[in-house]
């Protein structure tokens, strides 16, 4: 994940990274040397939590793909054993970053088919929540769905149209479009909804929360829709957006956004909680626990 331009990073980045220096792309080696005993039994078991929580609610592109990979369930993984499988069937890679990286630098990344992962891992006091991504979030959440070959495609042809973006003064409306796709995005399939979103996924409580509570909204996918709506950083989306497959997200991101930019410009944004008359609702949130903080 890239990091806002307000992002201040917390300490716990500062202390992990504490005699590391990385290059210019803000990759460095996966210091494997210095993942402790407390730091595999984390992994393990958030591992082992997600595991047993995600059969029935995520996709099964998202299972496969874990599967095909053969994380270790047991240490936190070493990145260069997963690239050898990636490699060979679609073409990416993970290479190892300190925490969040500037948006250009992420967005070279993706373009070039390498998934930058925070290669430290949370703390076992911050097993439920961590406000910067850490190894599990960017390993677990992201790196299955990199075997599927559309869903490769997509972040590919995403991180492409960041630089432009970025040079459009468009960055907000596609940043909207990843947190409510790559980020937090839920999948009809024949049986039911399901979650591919690497936030969603990498959470024990949104797990459960984005399919079974009456609490939010749940729309059909539409991307200037989505490019207008805020989202939430503090708290469980109080929306969520459903494609019907893979080859739909592509798709309606593969032509040149200008024309979209220029257009969405002079209209208003949309709130995180909001429904608007053109919105396909599959279902209406009954607002219960929503807070009343600020969308982002």
């Amino acid at each position: 994940m890239n990091a806002p331009s307000e992002f201040v990073a917390p300490d716990i980045t500062a202390r992990k990274n504490t005699g590391l220096e990385h290059a210019a792309d803000f990759t460095l080696p996966q210091p494997l040397e210095r993942y402790s005993a407390e730091d595999h039994a984390t992994w393990a078991t958030l591992y082992r939590r997600q595991c047993a929580l995600l059969p029935g609610r995520v996709c099964d592109e998202f299972l496969d793909g874990l599967a095909a990979l053969d994380v270790d369930a047991d240490r936190v993984p070493d990145f260069e054993r997963l690239n050898e499988k990636l490699v060979a069937t679609t073409g990416w890679r993970l290479v190892a970053v300190p925490g969040l990286i500037p948006d250009e630098v992420f967005f070279e990344h993706l373009a070039n088919r390498r998934f930058p992962v925070t290669w430290w891992i949370r703390e076992p006091h911050q097993l439920d929540y961590l406000q910067e991504p850490d190894v599990f979030h960017d390993l677990f959440g992201h790196v299955p769905l990199l075997m599927n070959p559309v869903f490769a495609d997509y972040l590919q042809a995403y991180g492409q149209g960041g630089m432009k973006a970025k040079a459009l003064g468009a960055l907000p409306m596609l940043a909207r479009l990843y947190w409510y796709t790559v980020e937090f995005g839920l999948i009809a399939t024949p049986n039911g909804l399901r979650i591919y979103g690497a936030g969603i996924v990498s959470s024990q409580s949104e797990s459960v929360y984005c399919l079974e509570s009456a609490s939010p909204n749940r729309i059909g996918f539409d991307l200037e829709r989505i490019m207008r709506t805020r989202y939430r950083i503090d708290t469980f989306q109080k929306s969520y957006f459903v494609i019907d497959s893979f080859a739909q997200l592509f798709d309606a991101t593969a032509p040149d956004f200008t024309p979209i930019y220029t257009a969405l410009k002079s209209q208003e944004t949309i709130g995180a909680g909001d429904i608007v008359p053109e919105d396909r609702v599959l279902h209406v949130g009954d607002r219960k626990g929503w807070s009343d903080s600020a969308d982002a």
